[in-house]
């Protein structure tokens, strides 16, 4: 059975009740099952010749006129050349293919002038039915009695009715039908009986779809049809091949209605927020069934509204709308794309910030889309660059996303100009090659490491200030909560370490971060040790406390320049400042003297815990504890400081 793009798309505007727009599509989905059944009709003829001759050499007419029309005509030339009578009975190869494939053109011919006209003759129905059942009874027979071959073909009038007389009648029909409906273009919309009023209309629709549909270069898709349904302005927009994706627009008065369907639920989640900022309101339904499309699978529908307020607005709003469509053509093959290099939720940001500032991403599909960035990653850096990479593992997020936006906006640019494609490759190795030089993942992650022992040096201070005072459940919680930090910051040291393990330029980052995070494991130790005093009584004297205060103290000042130092050290990956260089200096010999101090508190607080604790073994234990893990924190930063320096100093033209 043949069924053609327009058919699937009648269907599709059918199901959503606006049957005014489909004349002219089954018109001429009409006249093409015309051209089919004629040639069907003549196919049989020659079969029945065949079998009276079989000695006659056959007609090559079949591959030569049927190919262009039918696009497979194998079958066909062995339906003639191998057709052959059973005593009267004419027997046919593919015989009943072809007698299905009657039946459905013939249904396909006769429903504009059966049900698109509202004042049909009750014959034309009856006719169509009759015809319809009869070749389908004749499809599951084993040949064509010579009375059923005659009832096809015969062309008498007077006689009784054929098939082929019936197909000649609805000709004519269709013929005066499509006469009468008086289209013409408007703005490059097919129109038909509209009022003058919609003509304004139409052309502000038509002007926001001219000033995009540029950027669907050569991908179908964006014809557009208009006509006057009662009170209402029906304009249909065929956004593309797929048979659920369907837009009909209804006006009346100053309100707009709007019905989308979508079988990907992301971009129909995407273009409803295109007509949210527009002023738009929508009701979402549940994912629906039709008979015939989209494979019988559920596809999303939802109805907008907009109520403008004057016709101005109203205009405006049409235009908007308008400019839109063109943005969700191919919009989930984009999105597919883009999440080999991007999360799923950052591939969607992408394309939405595309369409608000009209690069669209047809053009860098149509350069070369994944593939075209996979050789610019190559290219750029083969060492930097491993298969399997993601471009926002290497990269980070923001510098990744900052590159696919500019080359969506560079596609676009070049190929709007007509310029040669291979330009958008060369531009786009220009621009990761800058996106490379400044990268700073890698400061990223000793950023947010930093920032967790940030965490739990004030959450220690805030312990030894506080703790006193809570009670049991807070201080379960400050514990839980410090070894959640604690565990973050084994992420990320994990995370590094599965990248050097891939990429040796990843070991430095990973032996500086190894040693911080020492100072994230101190921490949380000496965070439980002193929860442990707490709950079992074993306080700390007012001078023992004062000097773990006052190491503390000291401790969390030198995390605070660490973090200054990485984020001094992440700027200097971009700009070559001489101030920040000294600022950077300057931090790292603050952390080195508070190494140094925390020595001499320490030491202090031994003394101090033997003297005032002696008595206490159980409270001098974890006093000494406490101390321990600050000092060995302090010898961490230190460690860290230096692996930090060291790394800078080892990359060429930092300092």
């Amino acid at each position: 059975m043949f069924e053609d793009h327009t058919m699937l798309k009648d269907k599709a505007v059918a199901s959503l009740g606006h049957t005014s727009l489909l004349l002219p599509a089954m018109i001429k989905s009409a006249l093409a099952a015309n051209d089919r059944l004629k040639i069907y009709l003549t196919l049989v003829q020659a079969a029945g010749q065949q079998a009276r001759h079989p000695d006659q050499a056959s007609d090559r007419w079949v591959d030569e006129f049927a190919a262009g029309l039918l696009g497979d005509p194998a079958w066909l030339t062995e339906l003639v050349n191998g057709a052959y009578l059973n005593d009267q009975l004419l027997v046919m190869p593919h015989g009943s293919k072809l007698l299905e494939s009657m039946a459905s053109d013939l249904a396909v011919m006769a429903r504009p002038v059966c049900e698109a006209c509202n004042d049909a003759p009750a014959q034309w129905q009856k006719r169509r039915d009759d015809w319809v059942a009869r070749l389908e009874i004749l499809g599951t027979s084993d040949g064509l009695e010579p009375e059923a071959l005659v009832s096809l073909t015969h062309g008498k009038r007077g006689e009784n009715d054929s098939l082929h007389l019936f197909v000649m009648d609805l000709h004519k029909s269709l013929n005066a039908l499509s006469q009468a409906l008086a289209t013409e273009h408007l703005e490059g919309a097919h129109v038909w009986q509209i009022d003058d009023t919609d003509r304004p209309l139409i052309r502000a629709f038509m002007t926001g779809l001219n000033r995009t549909a540029p950027l669907k270069f050569s991908h179908p898709g964006l014809d557009t049809a208009a006509t006057r349904d009662g009170p209402r302005l029906l304009i249909q927009n065929d956004i593309g091949t797929n048979d659920a994706h369907v837009l009909v627009i209804e006006v009346e008065d100053l309100c707009i209605q709007l019905t989308y369907s979508d079988l990907h639920g992301r971009r129909f989640d995407f273009f409803r927020q295109m007509l949210e900022d527009i002023g738009f309101s929508w009701t979402l339904q549940e994912p629906v069934r039709s008979d015939g499309l989209n494979a019988g699978k559920p596809y999303r529908l939802g109805r907008a509204q907009l109520t403008a307020e004057d016709r101005m607005h109203l205009c405006r709003a049409l235009e908007a709308v308008a400019a839109q469509i063109v943005f969700v053509i191919d919009w989930n093959r984009a999105r597919k794309q883009l999440q080999f290099f991007v999360s799923k939720s950052l591939a969607c940001s992408l394309l939405t910030r595309a369409a608000r500032e009209q690069w669209g991403h047809m053009a860098w599909l149509l350069a070369g889309g994944k593939q075209l960035v996979f050789e610019t990653m190559q290219s750029a850096d083969n060492e930097l660059f491993r298969v399997g990479d993601r471009l926002d593992e290497v990269l980070g997020e923001a510098a990744a996303v900052d590159f696919l936006a500019g080359l969506l906006r560079i596609a676009s640019q070049i190929l709007l100009r007509q310029q040669p494609v291979a330009l958008v490759a060369d531009e786009a190795r220009l621009q990761l090659l800058r996106a490379v030089r400044q990268r700073s993942i890698e400061f990223d992650l000793l950023a947010e490491h930093a920032g967790l022992c940030h965490a739990l040096g004030e959450a220690l201070i805030d312990a030894l200030q506080n703790g006193s005072t809570w009670d049991e459940q807070q201080i379960n919680a400050h514990v839980l909560r410090s070894k959640n930090w604690e565990r973050a910051a084994d992420h990320l040291v994990i995370n590094v370490r599965q990248r050097a393990e891939r990429q040796q330029r990843w070991l430095p980052i990973m032996s500086l971060l190894t040693r911080t995070d020492d100072v994230a494991d101190n921490l949380e130790e000496a965070i439980f040790i002193h929860a442990l005093m707490l709950e079992s009584g074993a306080g700390l004297s007012a001078a023992v406390a004062a000097q773990i205060a006052q190491l503390a103290d000291t401790t969390l000042v030198a995390i605070q320049d660490q973090v200054s130092a990485v984020e001094i050290a992440r700027q200097l990956t971009e700009v070559n400042a001489p101030e920040d260089s000294e600022a950077f200096l300057q931090a790292l010999w603050r952390i080195v003297r508070a190494e140094r101090l925390c020595d001499d508190l320490a030491r202090k607080a031994r003394r101090c815990i033997v003297t005032t604790l002696g008595t206490a073994p159980a409270a001098m234990l974890l006093a000494n504890d406490l101390t321990a893990c600050l000092e060995q924190t302090s010898d961490a930063l230190l460690e860290s400081a230096y692996a930090l320096r060291e790394m800078l100093f080892n990359k060429p033209g930092m300092f």
